[in-house]
Parts: C-alpha cells; sequence; structure tokens
C-alpha cells in the first residue's frame, strides 16, 4: 500500500499507464549564432501550437480559470522577459539553445518557488510546463499524447502538468496518481473541475508501479495499491460502489434548505474566481458567492483590467445569481503577489506589507475603477462588498467614505446604482477579530478569512514545512477568535461568514455551526456534502460541543472531542 494526498475524490481500479517523458541532459555548447536562432524560433512556434491546440482540445471540458492557464503558457512564450533574455543568451555567448532555454528558465523558477504567496509559487509550474516543451521541440523529442488513450487507466507520472491534465479524456483516465504534488497545484485542481479521482505525493510510486499493473486508487484516503488481492478488489469496488451512491445521494439535495434537525437555518455558498465559476455553484445548489477573488481578472491580464471590463464580469455573476447574495472582495493583491504591468516595492514581509485595502487606499485609481464597476452592476443583483486585509476601524471607514462617495460620483453622473448593496469586510488579521463588537457597528457583514487568521494568529507561515505544525484551524485560541468574530456582529444585527478552506472541512462544519456562523462559502464541489451533514445535525447539541471545545487546551483535545459527538473515527 502506498500513501499520498487524496487531491480529487474518487475510488477507481484499473490498468497503470505508466507515463514516461523524455529525459532531457543538456550541456553547454558554442554554436553557429545564425542557425541556433533559426532552431529555437523553430522551436517556439512549435510549442505556441502546440499550447493552442490543447487549449482548444480542452475547451468545453474545463472551467474559464482553468482554460486561462494556458492563455498563461502562451504570454509566457511571448514574452520578452523570458524567451528575450534566452535569444539574447544565444547571441552573446555563442551558446546551444538549449542551454539557454535551461539557464533563463531555470532562474524564472527559483524567482517564483522562492515566493511566500501559493498562488505564485505554483507558478513556477507554469514555467516548468513551458521550457520543458519548449526544449523537448528544441532538441527533436517527441512529447506523449494523452489524449489518444483508448482503454480505461490510472495515470501514473512523476508528475502531470497542466499541458499533460488538460489532455486527459475522463471517459479512458479514471484516475492519476503522480510522486509530487499537493491538493493546491494545477493538476489537482484541474482534475477536480474535471472530477477525475486523483492522488498525488506519493513518495517512491514510480519505483513501486510498471506499465500495465492493476492498480487501486483510493482517492477518498489518499491509497494507492499495487496488484491487489481479490480480497482487496472485492473491498475497493465496494467503496467505489458506495461513494458512486452517495454522490447520486447528494443530488436530490441539490434545492433542499440547509437546516438542522432542530429548525436552525445557515447558508451554504461557493468560493469563485471567474463568471463561469457562478454556474457550478448553482448547479451544486449554493444559496449564493460568498467569495468572489476578482485578483483572477488581474492576474490573467497583461494590463489593469478597465472599468468595462470588470462591470461586465461582475454584472454576468450577479444576473446569473439573482436574489442570492455575491460577495466580491476587493483587489487583494501586493507584496508577493505582483503583477508584470504593475511595480511593487520589495518587501522583506510582503504578507506584513503593502497590499489588499493598504494598496487600494493608496492607489485611489485602481480603487476607484473597481468601485466603479461594482457599483454599476449591482443593479443587476444583491450586491455584498467586501474589502480584504482590514486591520483597524480607521481604515474600513476610509474604504466606506471612499465607495459612497463613488456612488454619489455615478449618481450624479445619470448611473444607476442599487439602494441594497451591503459592505463588510474580511476579518483575517487578530486585530480586527478582537475589535469586532465596533466594527459590526459600521460593517454590514464579516466573513472569516481562516487561512491567514490562522497563519497571522500563530505567527506560523502556512507555506513553510519546518513550523507547518503551527498551522492549527482547531486551535482553541483561533475558535475563540471565530466565537469573538460571531457574537461581535450578531450584537449588532449583522451576520457573520467564513470563506476560508476552514468552512468546508468535514470536522469544522458542525464546530463553526455550534459557534453561532451564518453562511459557509467553500468550493462549489464541497457544498451538497456539507448540506447532508447540517441537516444531520442538531444546532443546540453542536451549540453546547462548541462551548465545551472554546475552554479546551489544545486542538487535540478538540479533534477527539468532534469526532467523539459525531460518532466517526
Amino acid at each position: 500500500m502506498l500513501k499520498g494526498i487524496a487531491a480529487s475524490s474518487g475510488v477507481v481500479v484499473a490498468k497503470a499507464y505508466k507515463l514516461v517523458q523524455p529525459q532531457l541532459t543538456i550541456v553547454r555548447k558554442t554554436v553557429d549564432v545564425n542557425e541556433e536562432l533559426e532552431r529555437f524560433e523553430a522551436a517556439l512556434v512549435k510549442t505556441r501550437h502546440d499550447i493552442e491546440t490543447i487549449k482548444e482540445k480542452a475547451v468545453g471540458r474545463l472551467s474559464d480559470e482553468d482554460l486561462a492557464i494556458f492563455d498563461a503558457h502562451l504570454m509566457v512564450t511571448f514574452d520578452p522577459e523570458f524567451t528575450g533574455q534566452m535569444t539574447e543568451m544565444i547571441k552573446s555567448e555563442s551558446v546551444n539553445a538549449e542551454f539557454a532555454c535551461q539557464e533563463v528558465s531555470s532562474m524564472f523558477i527559483n524567482m517564483f518557488e522562492s515566493m511566500e504567496d501559493a498562488y505564485f509559487r505554483e507558478r513556477a509550474a507554469d514555467i516548468k510546463d513551458v521550457s520543458y516543451r519548449l526544449n523537448c521541440h528544441i532538441m527533436g523529442y517527441e512529447l506523449a499524447n494523452l489524449s489518444l488513450i483508448q482503454e480505461e487507466v490510472v495515470i501514473v507520472a512523476h508528475d502531470l502538468t497542466p499541458s499533460d491534465t488538460a489532455q486527459l479524456n475522463k471517459d479512458y483516465t479514471k484516475g492519476f496518481a503522480t510522486a509530487i504534488g499537493g491538493r493546491t497545484s494545477h493538476s489537482a485542481i484541474m482534475a477536480r473541475s474535471l472530477e477525475i479521482p486523483a492522488v498525488v505525493g506519493i513518495s517512491g510510486l514510480l519505483d513501486k508501479v510498471n506499465h500495465g499493473d492493476i492498480i487501486v486508487l483510493d482517492a477518498l484516503d489518499g491509497v494507492v495499491i499495487v496488484n491487489p488481492t481479490e480480497d482487496e478488489l472485492k473491498h475497493y469496488n465496494l467503496k467505489a460502489e458506495r461513494f458512486a451512491d452517495l454522490k447520486n445521494s447528494l443530488k436530490v439535495l441539490k434545492d433542499a434548505d440547509s437546516v438542522t434537525t432542530d429548525a436552525h437555518h445557515v447558508e451554504l455558498v461557493g468560493n469563485i474566481g471567474t463568471p463561469v465559476d457562478a454556474d457550478k455553484v448553482l448547479e451544486n445548489g449554493g444559496e449564493g458567492v460568498g467569495l468572489y477573488r476578482t485578483e483572477f481578472l488581474y492576474m490573467d491580464a497583461q494590463s489593469l483590467p478597465t472599468e468595462e471590463d470588470q462591470y461586465v464580469a461582475y454584472k454576468s455573476v450577479l444576473e446569473k445569481m439573482g436574489k442570492r447574495p455575491t460577495v466580491v472582495r476587493t483587489l487583494d493583491i501586493g507584496g508577493d503577489k505582483e503583477l508584470s504591468y504593475l511595480p511593487f516595492p520589495h518587501e522583506m514581509n510582503p504578507f506584513l506589507g503593502y497590499r489588499a485595502i493598504r494598496l487600494c487606499l493608496d492607489r485611489t485609481d485602481i480603487f476607484k475603477t473597481q468601485v466603479r464597476a461594482l457599483l454599476r452592476a449591482s443593479v443587476y443583483g444583491n450586491l455584498c462588498i467586501m474589502f480584504p486585509m482590514i486591520a483597524t476601524l480607521d481604515e474600513f471607514r476610509t474604504a466606506k467614505k471612499f465607495v459612497k462617495d463613488t456612488e454619489t460620483e455615478l449618481k450624479a453622473e445619470g448611473i444607476a446604482v442599487s439602494d441594497s448593496y451591503q459592505i463588510g469586510m474580511m476579518v483575517e488579521i487578530p486585530a480586527a477579530a478582537v475589535l469586532a463588537d465596533q466594527f459590526a457597528k459600521e460593517a454590514d457583514f464579516f466573513s472569516i478569512g481562516t487561512n491567514d487568521l490562522i497563519q497571522y494568529s500563530m505567527a506560523s507561515d502556512r507555506m513553510n514545512e519546518k513550523v507547518s505544525y503551527l498551522y492549527q484551524p482547531y486551535n482553541p485560541s483561533l475558535l475563540r477568535l471565530i466565537k469573538m468574530t460571531i457574537d461581535g456582529a450578531h450584537k449588532e444585527g449583522k451576520w457573520c461568514g467564513m470563506c476560508g478552506e476552514m468552512a468546508g472541512e468535514e470536522l469544522a462544519v458542525p464546530l463553526l455551526l455550534g459557534l453561532g456562523l451564518d453562511e459557509f462559502s467553500m468550493s462549489a464541489s464541497s457544498i451538497l456534502q456539507a448540506r447532508k451533514m447540517v441537516r444531520s445535525l442538531n444546532y443546540a447539541e453542536m451549540k453546547e460541543m462548541a462551548d465545551k471545545a472554546l475552554g479546551m487546551s489544545n486542538q487535540e483535545e478538540v479533534l477527539e472531542l468532534v469526532k467523539k459527538t459525531l460518532k466517526v473515527d
């Protein structure tokens, strides 16, 4: 039995398709510059053609957010800072194209991998994907075409690039297993979009699996079994049937109320990054959008998105959601989330620096464009504007006044603005949680961002493996901050949601319910399972459990309490 990380749920049994890509051995050579430039340019053209073809074939199977990865790949091939440096190196040093490609791409990969933000660390995978494909073409190697697979298989590989994953035909690719990767890697994210089971980060995988072996892929518990026994086959085939039955049974809850056995109602909503993602929220019975990450509008562009660009995107989501609430987070970028077209100061600790609302209140030109677009779109749905990284009341007041002043300007121009939109804030800084009762006098709602709240309260970088043990969502100290925030909101008659990863976790939902959380925002695929759980719980009992948890001394005690209360292992 091999153990890894369950990245996309499911249980399958199929033959192993061991993906072996060309191993590139690159040495420095002195070359004829003109001939080498021609060779490089020809490989670059082939690479661009590959990327365009892969994207075309993936249209209709992947979300716009996933497809945008290939737009980013194309941009890399046209980036003068990337390919231009390779060309210059060939010219100035008379070196072979593959060596120049390796040297320049390694520099970019190292730069991205050193960044603290998970999103940008994953951008290193984009550079690796493009540069590997480019070098294969330079050196005359053929890349495996996974779209040609014509039998049911589990793909086994060291890793799968976004290009690899986009080629997968789910009629034949029943799942995949990789030696490296995590839940936030591109391959994992795209597997969830395609609903292909995946287990990643399996140490020693390639040494244990041969092409054609029978593979059990348990992507519920993160287990891979090679050439299983008859008893193991029976067990996992039964587990697969039960999982399929569970998925089907959840569909009947699409239009059901998110209500406990003792009639306490909460809202289950979805996190989105693009307008297309809103469709998935509705398909899974979401009661609204709890977090629209508008930074994707900026990250997937070559220049600052215009007011019209943003207006069209926001209007699309609001129209789809109708009366359902749509919480739009204003631009959360800066520090380690850099944009190629927008210079940022170098910072020793970008997580504590010039980012999010701090950037927007400084660069009011950028903020004004977004706020105007939001307010123009507000008439098409139930808009809730949310400011990220609020630390002080003065920040919130300034940002709120900015919105209201912009509203006045729009109305003076004869542009309609909804009279019922809300203005709220993320609570992701401990200072804001502690002062929640004061913020609630002026904010219409809160949404707790646990990803940052945890690392700020524990002084622990969630991307640093050396201190990852301190990333404790169930620590009583964090639960008290959450409770303080919820109680602060309720004291003033305001609602409190959560849009961090914790909101969709199986053991967290009962605890958060008991703490009084009003809205749970999660990935669309988690909504129905969460609804099933909510409908099985008694609110009064969960409140009692949560009260006990607040009085405990560590995370382990809290988890034990939750499992005991729910009667789970």
